[in-house]
């Protein structure tokens, strides 16, 4: 019933976000005199926060309009060339570009946050290779009758994105798909696949959990997976289309996460206020960008969800040799055709230090001159993948990877 309670509180604050838009329509309108005043900035700050904390985010859009290859401004066009039910195939089109580019597919998280929380890593390949992504659906919007999801189909979706695509292509797995994505390349390996991926560049991935464990680690200890399945696994509401379906729900994800750093959001809140009642345009649409992205979350089918917990957190399958595909087991020491590259971050504080690189002790059967590891300095969790320091130093290791590997041997 606690998902429902959720949704009924949503449904109670509706009255007072109507409330707080009107307000604002008022306090921040040039037009007014007061609204110059210090009582009407105020208010206008006031009612902002308001408006904003009781929301619901919607999915956002990636909104890449364009790119700028060898110097040339290339325009981008969104297109959806593959639909599954849990998930459809994103292709980031150069409209009137003609020159062969590598394929590259990134594969991104289904750990709360959509796809688009990747829009940053997309921008920074664009220029360099023909990007695809997994842009993965709410399941609270996939109705029952598609059927379950759980960690073995999302390696089907990997392989069968992977031969959409058409040839062998480099893959990019950030954060939580590292290991359904090591996963689906041993699975290929070992079926003499001809699409097996050029490389396998992991980001910040939870292979090995036992590596600098963190506090997002640190939740399975000492639980058993009837707790999670008691306690976070809850049913869709009747007013969306996947009524019934047992999920882990997004906020539930997201309240977890803003716990973990609940002084820091709220200290962001507070110079919201600020900012607002300033004036700081350039402050607040930089506030209001990332929190529009981190605000919108999805839910997870509960069968992913606890296999996950099981099989990545609690036995650490992979890194124990235990980890199996519909009952057949995997054997990474397989993987002999696919350069494998990890990248960390010095501050990451939801895979530590340790945990990604830990695929080079699994992958055995890779030439030593197809591995790399690349340890970024200076930055968390989203700087692995994102932001100004994502574009000037990670993106060139890995084009530098991935052009080493096709001549490699």
């Amino acid at each position: 019933m606690f998902y429902q309670a959720y949704e009924m509180n949503q449904t109670m604050w509706a009255p007072m976000r109507a409330a707080a838009k009107a307000g604002l329509a008022f306090w921040s309108n040039e037009a007014n005199p007061l609204s110059r005043t210090a009582f009407g900035r105020s208010q206008n700050a006031s009612l902002e926060i308001m408006e904003r904390l009781t929301r619901r985010y919607s999915k956002p859009s990636f909104s890449l309009r364009n790119t700028i290859v060898s110097g040339q401004t290339i325009t981008i066009t969104e297109n959806v060339v593959l639909q599954k039910p849990f998930a459809n195939l994103l292709h980031f089109k150069k409209v009137g570009y003609s020159e062969y580019q590598q394929k590259l597919l990134i594969v991104a998280p289904m750990s709360g946050h959509y796809a688009t929380l990747l829009r940053g890593t997309v921008e920074g390949m664009l220029p360099h290779y023909d990007v695809y992504i997994t842009d993965w659906i709410d399941a609270r919007q996939v109705p029952l009758s598609a059927g379950s999801f759980d960690l073995d189909d999302y390696t089907d979706y990997v392989v069968d994105f992977l031969h959409h695509i058409g040839e062998p292509a480099h893959m990019m797995a950030v954060c939580q798909p590292s290991v359904p994505v090591m996963a689906a390349v041993t699975l290929m390996s070992q079926r003499d696949d001809a699409m097996v991926p050029k490389s396998m560049v992991l980001m910040g991935g939870p292979i090995d959990t036992r590596n600098s464990p963190t506090a997002v680690n640190k939740v399975a200890e000492g639980k058993s997976l009837d707790w999670f399945k008691n306690n976070v696994v809850m049913q869709v509401p009747g007013n969306f289309p996947g009524a019934g379906r047992a999920v882990y729900p997004g906020f539930m994800q997201l309240a977890g996460f803003i716990g973990m750093n609940f002084d820091k959001h709220a200290e962001a809140h507070r110079e919201l206020f600020w900012d607002v009642y300033e004036g700081d345009e350039t402050s607040v649409d930089k506030h209001k960008k990332f929190y529009d992205e981190y605000f919108s979350v999805m839910d997870l089918t509960a069968e992913f969800y606890l296999q996950t917990i099981d099989r990545v957190f609690i036995h650490a399958d992979l890194p124990e040799g235990t980890y199996r595909y519909r009952g057949k087991l995997l054997e990474p020491k397989n993987i002999t055709k696919t350069g494998l590259l990890t990248i960390e971050g010095e501050n990451d504080d939801i895979s530590g230090i340790g945990q990604t690189e830990a695929a080079h002790k699994i992958c055995t059967g890779i030439n030593e001159a197809n591995k790399a590891h690349y340890l970024q300095l200076g930055v968390g969790h989203y700087g692995v993948f994102s932001g100004s320091r994502f574009r000037k130093e990670v993106v060139p290791v890995i084009i530098n990877f991935c052009n080493a590997v096709n001549v490699a041997t």
